[in-house]
């Protein structure tokens, strides 16, 4: 009975979601996305038009969304605080084939991870994939080696030193042409489609790449080693 009447209700959300669909896709584009469309090109010089919009136009939403992901991280280090008194079971060693394969592949995960934020403006892609990737590289790391720590003194300066880049580059936007994380009259535009373009877009893929990057594989190692001290006092 009860699966009769999970299908009904998921079968009438599905209808009225249908019938709503085509009122929330407009048929013509608004006066803001239609000058993204028509002068993200050219005022920008990226391949990436999402890119465009993302890094520069709407550049404060994203930094909106990094100090998110940095208190996001920091609740639940916050939450997962090392405490003393707990028992924990021991994790059993892993395996040679994953110890291998981990170290086999981290070096290219973490290059595949600075290739996609370094060419996020030339590809899909950009600072919070890539940081992701190089995060899922430490992972590797930590599922081959439980008795890992990594040295949160480096990732906590790589942190703050990124997040503090990302802000100074929106300052000097705004002191130099009146907005915010602003891409004229800093860097060259450059010659569209290439690696050196698109003004200071790369510079701030790059800034948040690492920043994601650090975040992640910080919060990696908390939820892994949450409960050592407590061990040791149990």
């Amino acid at each position: 009975m009860k699966q009769i009447v999970s299908f009904l209700a998921l079968a009438t959300l599905a209808v009225l979601l249908w019938n709503l669909a085509p009122i929330a896709m407009p048929s013509d584009l608004g006066p803001v996305a239609s000058h993204y469309v028509s002068h993200g090109l050219q005022e920008n010089r990226g391949s990436n038009l999402v890119t465009s919009v993302v890094v520069n136009y709407r550049g404060f939403d994203t930094l909106g969304e990094v100090t998110v992901l940095f208190l996001s991280v920091s609740g639940v280090g916050f939450v997962l605080r090392r405490r003393s008194g707990l028992k924990v079971h021991r994790q059993r060693p892993a395996s040679e084939i994953i110890t291998t394969g981990a170290r086999m592949l981290f070096a290219p995960t973490v290059l595949f991870g600075a290739y996609i934020f370094v060419h996020g403006h030339l590809t899909p892609g950009g600072g919070f994939q890539g940081g992701a990737v190089v995060a899922s590289a430490v992972l590797l790391l930590i599922l081959a080696d439980r008795d890992l720590v990594l040295p949160h003194a480096a990732l906590g300066w790589l942190e703050s030193l990124s997040g503090f880049g990302f802000v100074l580059a929106g300052v000097v936007g705004l002191v130099v042409s009146g907005s915010f994380l602003a891409n004229h009259g800093i860097i060259p535009l450059g010659t569209w489609n290439r690696l050196l373009s698109a003004g200071i877009i790369p510079v701030i893929y790059v800034l948040i790449g690492l920043k994601v990057g650090s975040e992640l594989a910080a919060l990696l190692d908390v939820m892994v080693h949450a409960a050592d001290e407590g061990e040791a006092h149990s």
